[in-house]
């Protein structure tokens, strides 16, 4: 498959100061968070990005369309270099983002005029937005709130919303930067119901930043970040395997993972490689 996102030897530093005064000038803090990245996401893809805070993984998808630009190396999204200033619109017309928090990203007071935002700015033509409108509605399950005041909506219904806006221009990537960190259980199904369906139904080739394990196993791939390098990246399988590794870099393993291995110090003959809810009850009904 064709990479749509390429970093080439990447490295990133926030120029942040230190708040103390001496001889009258504050002394810069260099903070590298991102340092020689290289790696590839391939078109179609379903991608999740896993680090704890301070790791480098939302300055990586903040990278991927051109909201930073590298100090070293380079980023090259679809086959254009994010350094070129003059072609950013052209590259975040093929890598869309969702936020964290969703009411930084709708603009509108009623959802498919928000929706229709994004396509407005870029002269679609009006026929063409409904038909936008409406299709990434549908997609993300919202049509029926269509004409709703957004504010009015739960946090999981604004961030589908959010993700509609996205689907609406028509991106090919799909970038979320820990959009269920804000949510309580079942806004987070909803946003990663979506997200799958927009991977499996539409497509589209998906990146999402997250601190849940459990949402973690879902992708196809798992790429592990720590202090602005990678640490594991590969099959979910593979890199939950690796437990201490993980526990090195404070993180956790899925929860389901840990009560087979519980169980399985107990006697209970399960497999090695369980990372859900539903594979840990498959491999108990069929131990017993």
């Amino acid at each position: 498959m064709a990479s749509v996102i390429t970093f080439d030897h990447v490295s990133f530093t926030y120029d942040d100061f230190l708040p103390e005064e001496q001889n009258g000038e504050r002394r810069p803090l260099n903070n590298l968070a991102v340092k020689d990245l290289s790696l590839s996401i391939e078109e179609g893809s379903l991608v999740a990005v896993l680090g704890h805070n301070g790791s480098g993984k939302s300055t990586f998808a903040k990278l991927c369309n051109g909201i930073l630009v590298p100090d070293e190396g380079d980023v090259t999204v679809y086959g254009i270099n994010t350094k070129e200033e003059e072609r950013l619109m052209e590259i975040r017309q093929h890598v869309g983002m969702v936020f964290q928090n969703p009411d930084n990203q709708i603009v509108a007071s009623v959802v498919e005029e928000d929706v229709a935002f994004g396509p407005e700015n870029l002269g679609v033509p009006p026929e063409e937005i409904r038909k936008r409108v409406k299709e990434s509605l549908k997609a993300v399950g919202m049509y029926d709130y269509r004409k709703h005041a957004p504010h009015k909506l739960s946090g999981g219904q604004k961030q589908r919303v959010a993700i509609a806006g996205v689907i609406a221009m028509q991106t090919g990537c799909i970038l979320f930067d820990e959009s269920t960190a804000m949510l309580d259980p079942r806004g987070r199904r909803e946003v990663m119901d979506s997200i799958h369906k927009l991977h499996k139904d539409l497509g589209k080739t998906i990146v999402y930043i997250t601190h849940y394990m459990e949402e973690a196993t879902l992708a196809d791939r798992v790429i592990v970040m720590d202090h602005g390098t990678i640490l594991s990246d590969g099959t979910p399988y593979e890199v939950f395997s690796d437990t201490e590794k993980l526990r090195a870099a404070g993180l956790d393993v899925p929860q389901a993972t840990l009560f087979a291995s519980a169980l399985r110090e107990d006697g209970l003959p399960l497999p090695e490689n369980i990372l859900t809810t539903e594979e840990c009850v498959s491999a108990i009904l069929e131990s017993i």
